[in-house]
């Protein structure tokens, strides 16, 4: 570690901008070692806010909020990529804040991300960056570049997530009316490409440059949202994962990032991988870390605010993650029910997370499933059975 780090002791107080689940995890982690955590969210009964020492009501934008948030803290951090790059700015003016602002504000940006992919050397999916009519216009005129990038998926540049603001169009016409149903705000078109699977790396990296990742993530999405984690040796081929770690490395470097990275990438039916998106903060897929490894991701994004040395995490069990979304609060009809917990925590492995968060509805993320076994056979059949039990299909 570079002499000119000055980690922060136990007793100092550490800020986040956001109170959703993963503030709620990195709150318990920091707390666990020996800080005072601080959470700035406009929601009165925020996950993170409940369980934190300061909780500031205000927006993310509100001057006096933000001046109470610098003033409280030593250190601040984001919980989610679409706090206003401005807020880390100005925290920035009197206290380190990790990610940077610039950061972010790649994070935030499809066309931006896309540019610093190229700029990084990694592989991506074939573009184009619709920012106004003229430029839509000029790609559907332009019928060998429209062929190439059709069927694609438009999204939007900005405030897209969980497969929120995106369309699928197979033609120039579809193409059209796609920008229109966005509303006509700059857009991304991406090629639609065979996927054999996808993944993803977390990257955590210091002030002085250090360096460290957790294992390669085999990820499933259904509709858009992370359904199922597994990580284990040979999840992945050794070589595709020696690369996704190198491209997410680069990313990170590039930027100059200081905290935590997630990079998804697709990997394709032919076995290339290319990068999808990042996510500047601790990531749904990294959740396994939390009972399979010995350094969890939330850890790391305290080790990386506070100045503490990075050691590489390890992995010590095989396993399998399981998003909790609201949906199964609802599988007897539109009556809230319980999902049956003590019949899934009487399978050996099994670690509940739930965020505390107050009501459930379709869609919403409530919690996690981890299971650890001590190979990745036995772990997949208790997730199997966990999954059979809560109404999640199986994978």
């Amino acid at each position: 570690m570079s002499a000119t780090l000055k980690p922060l002791p136990p007793g100092s107080t550490l800020g986040v901008l956001g109170g959703g689940q993963l503030g709620r995890m990195w709150a318990h982690e920091a707390q666990r070692m020996g800080y005072n955590t601080a959470v700035l969210d406009p929601d009165a009964h925020s996950p993170a806010g409940l369980v934190s020492h300061h909780h500031i009501h205000t927006d993310y934008l509100d001057a006096a909020g933000l001046k109470q948030l610098a003033t409280t803290c030593q250190a601040v951090t984001t919980e989610f990529e679409n706090v206003p790059a401005d807020a880390l700015a100005q925290l920035a003016a009197s206290l380190p804040v990790s990610p940077a602002a610039s950061a972010v504000a790649v994070a935030q940006d499809r066309a931006r991300e896309k540019a610093h992919f190229v700029a990084c050397g990694v592989p991506v999916a074939p573009h184009a960056v619709i920012d106004t009519a003229e430029q839509l216009a000029a790609l559907l005129t332009d019928t060998a570049k429209a062929d190439n990038l059709l069927p694609g998926i438009l999204k939007t540049s900005r405030m897209g997530y969980d497969g929120k603001g995106q369309l699928r169009v197979t033609t120039r016409d579809e193409l059209n009316a796609g920008w229109a149903k966005l509303g006509q705000v700059p857009c991304v078109l991406e090629k639609m490409l065979p996927l054999a699977s996808e993944c993803s790396v977390i990257i955590a990296r210091g002030r002085d440059g250090a360096m460290v990742n957790l294992p390669v993530q085999r990820n499933l999405h259904r509709d858009g949202i992370l359904a199922v984690t597994e990580v284990f040796a040979g999840n992945v081929p050794e070589a595709l994962a020696i690369q996704a770690i190198t491209a997410a490395k680069a990313v990170a470097q590039e930027l100059n990032y200081v905290g935590v990275l997630c990079v998804e990438f697709f990997v394709l039916a032919d076995g290339h991988l290319v990068v999808n998106e990042i996510a500047p903060r601790p990531h749904n897929s990294g959740h396994y870390s939390q009972d399979a490894c010995d350094v969890s991701q939330f850890e790391l994004q305290v080790r990386t605010m506070a100045d503490l040395p990075l050691t590489q995490p390890r992995q010590h069990s095989p396993a399998i993650m399981l998003n909790l979304l609201g949906d199964l609060w609802f599988t007897h009809g539109d009556t809230q029910t319980e999902p049956a917990w003590a019949q899934v925590l009487a399978l050996p492995g099994t670690h509940l997370h739930l965020y505390g968060k107050r009501e459930a509805r379709k869609a919403r993320k409530m919690g996690h499933l981890n299971i650890t076994a001590a190979t990745p056979e036995a772990a997949r059949a208790v997730a199997l059975q966990a999954a059979a039990i809560l109404g999640i299909a199986a994978f």
